[in-house]
């Protein structure tokens, strides 16, 4: 994982913390099965990794499975950035 990469993830997992601040959630945590999403905050998910990291998210990858854990959007972020 590239320094890059980690400071994506980073900034993903603590803008999910923001919401849940008592909760500790892992890279790899389906934050969907957790329960803590609804369809709000989907959104909200979109709107923060288009904004933050300056990317569109394309309709084909409005997929749940590209946002279940910080680790599938920090992969999304990669292929975004990278196209």
């Amino acid at each position: 994982m590239t320094l890059a990469t980690t400071d994506a993830r980073d900034q993903i997992l603590s803008f999910i913390k923001g919401r849940y601040p008592q909760v500790e959630i892992e890279p790899d945590q389906d934050i969907f099965q957790l329960g803590f999403v609804n369809s709000l905050f989907a959104m909200e998910l979109v709107m923060f990794v288009e904004k933050t990291f300056g990317v569109t998210v394309p309709n084909d990858e409005l997929r749940i499975d590209n946002f279940r854990t910080a680790e599938k959007m920090t992969e999304l972020v990669g292929r975004l950035t990278a196209a």
